[in-house]
């Protein structure tokens, strides 16, 4: 439902965004990832592709930097494209690249897959798939869901249930009328 404030909440929860009330406490070692088409505006349009990734982990080689670059679709000269000509698909690969190049167990995704293309979406899909820790996305991408979700959280006028179990067991409890 849109207006219900999931956004808001999953920019609390990352600490984009200070909580109106009340406070979030994160445990000792938790470290946040967190990605939104917001997210693409902190790019820097004069770095290449690789100088953005390798801006975020300096101290990493120059084989991590182009392994990584490569895992997002970038190999070859792909690296040396400025990010000022980069398709909004490509750019959020590029964010997700940096974003998953730190040690991150916490990860928050706020439609992640609007205004991206296939090819883009499943590098994406395969990539969080493969995420060891926690992801926390709103999503109204249902293929997405399906893949990932483990545990439902329905927030709907102020009111949140959760349901646990996938995606599918979230829909058949919702024809239930539970």
């Amino acid at each position: 439902m849109n207006g219900a404030g999931k956004s808001t909440l999953l920019k609390v929860i990352s600490e984009q965004t200070a909580p109106t009330a009340g406070r979030v406490e994160l445990g000792a070692n938790v470290k946040i990832g967190y990605f939104s088409q917001h997210s693409l505006e902190v790019l820097n349009p004069e770095h290449t592709v690789y100088e953005e990734v390798y801006s975020r982990v300096p101290d990493a080689t120059i084989g991590y930097v182009r392994n990584l670059c490569g895992a997002f679709l970038f190999s070859g000269d792909d690296v040396h494209k400025k990010v000022s000509v980069l398709s909004g698909g490509e750019k959020s690969r590029v964010v997700l690249a940096t974003i998953l190049a730190n040690p991150v167990n916490l990860l928050v995704l706020d439609e992640p897959t609007n205004h991206l293309d296939i090819k883009s979406r499943e590098v994406l899909l395969d990539a969080v798939k493969n995420f060891d820790g926690t992801v926390l996305i709103v999503s109204h991408d249902r293929h997405f869901l399906r893949a990932l979700a483990t545990r439902v959280f329905e927030i709907d006028h102020g009111e949140m249930r959760v349901y646990e179990g996938n995606y599918d067991y979230y829909l058949s409890k919702k024809k239930m009328g539970h």
